[in-house]
């Protein structure tokens, strides 16, 4: 609302003119916009208020009598209304219109003081007392507090969907987490022992002990991957090389796998960073793993290839297996959630895995094979812009 603003006037109006009384069609006009659900400003090229309909007197909780006659400033927060005798001199100078005939998000402030978002449209009419500007206001309140609920949501199913996935894991990593923890109690025993045998252990306790603290810091790093995979957290966007993600959440989708499976890992050279939530991006990384690895198990020699390119201002992951490819009757409901034909899981994985990749401005894509080729999976995600492009 700060670009309300015109030429200079016509000598028929002053400022210090108070706006006349209404005429019968003006009366009509009032009574027509009173009943708009959108709030209706109507001003003068000295910015006065001439139209202050009921549903800005709700907006603004400002009554209609007390609007009309004063500066728009009235409902502006207190930096646009610093700024709004700039933006005319602006305008009378130039003549350019930074917001007549079209829309822009702007903010209001209620008789309270509370500041909230609007989304203004004005537009511009000459009339016989001089340039009129009308603008249309809708209070983006509640639409805001619907984005903000969708977003809160949207984060929940994507960390159930983190949690379901480890939970489909748990019998892989409890044996993963087996392997050191073992280990370490032969280390332990074998210590016990050698001291019951009265043997000097001086000699050979530090390497045993070096080897058992090896072990218990390779569980703890299992546990605390897993922690990182799974909390619960509000999404945070930086620019990041893509490959080093990658590797790290192809490590966490193999631990303790028991299918036999070759990976062919192709790293791109000299890949753009990305703008990313690293953890929501290898939350993709292991639902396309885990599933490629699932659909090869089959084959005789099951093998998955992983691979990253540069591609059009984008960068993009191919992950494709050598099995049997995606039946056609399934490829309809594939990205959608809870439609997963698993005996364990909800079906979260490649759903939530293309909202994520759309939240993040890129897509999820497939090309499901058959025929003797494995399907493949592509996600494609933007380059971040460098300092130069960013504004």
């Amino acid at each position: 609302m700060k670009d309300f603003a015109s030429p200079p006037a016509p000598p028929s109006a002053s400022p210090d003119t108070p706006p006349h009384p209404p005429t019968v069609s003006e009366a009509r006009l009032l009574s027509v916009l009173d009943t708009a659900a959108d709030g209706i400003i109507v001003i003068d090229e000295h910015a006065r208020i001439l139209i202050f309909n009921k549903a800005c007197e709700k907006m603004f909780g400002i009554a209609a009598a007390e609007a009309v006659g004063q500066n728009v400033k009235l409902v502006m927060p207190s930096d646009y209304a610093r700024q709004h005798d700039a933006y005319v001199g602006s305008y009378i100078r130039t003549g350019v219109k930074k917001i007549i005939g079209i829309g822009r998000e702007v903010q209001g402030r209620h008789a309270d003081g509370t500041v909230f978002p609007l989304e203004l449209s004005v537009g511009e009419a000459a009339t016989p007392d001089g340039r009129q500007f009308i603008g249309i206001l809708r209070d983006l309140r509640p639409r805001k507090e619907s984005e903000q609920r969708l977003a809160d949501l949207q984060s929940e199913l994507v960390h159930l969907a983190r949690v379901s996935a480890i939970d489909e894991m748990g019998a892989a990593i409890a044996h993963e987490l087996n392997q050191p923890l073992t280990a370490l109690m032969l280390y332990l025993q074998a210590i016990r022992r050698a001291h019951s045998r009265g043997v000097d252990i001086v000699t050979v306790v530090g390497d045993i002990l070096d080897k058992a603290a090896n072990e218990a810091e390779r569980a703890g790093h299992i546990i605390q991957r897993m922690r990182q995979f799974v909390e619960k957290r509000d999404p945070e966007r930086h620019a990041r090389a893509l490959d080093p993600l990658i590797d790290e959440a192809i490590d966490l989708t193999l631990l303790g796998q028991r299918h036999r499976i070759r990976i062919e890992r192709e790293p791109g050279q000299n890949l753009p960073p990305v703008s990313v939530d690293p953890v929501q991006v290898q939350q993709i990384v292991v639902n396309l793993v885990r599933n490629a690895i699932e659909a090869a198990a089959g084959a005789p020699d099951p093998a998955i290839r992983i691979r990253t390119l540069a591609s059009d201002g984008s960068v993009r992951l191919e992950v494709q297996d050598n099995g049997p490819g995606i039946a056609p009757e399934a490829l309809p409901k594939l990205f959608e959630a809870f439609a997963s034909s698993k005996r364990r899981g909800m079906g979260l994985g490649l759903a939530i895995s293309r909202t994520i990749a759309q939240n993040h401005g890129g897509d999820l894509l497939v090309d499901p094979g058959g025929n003797g080729r494995g399907a493949c999976f592509t996600l494609v995600l933007p380059a971040a812009p460098v300092p130069d492009e960013v504004g």
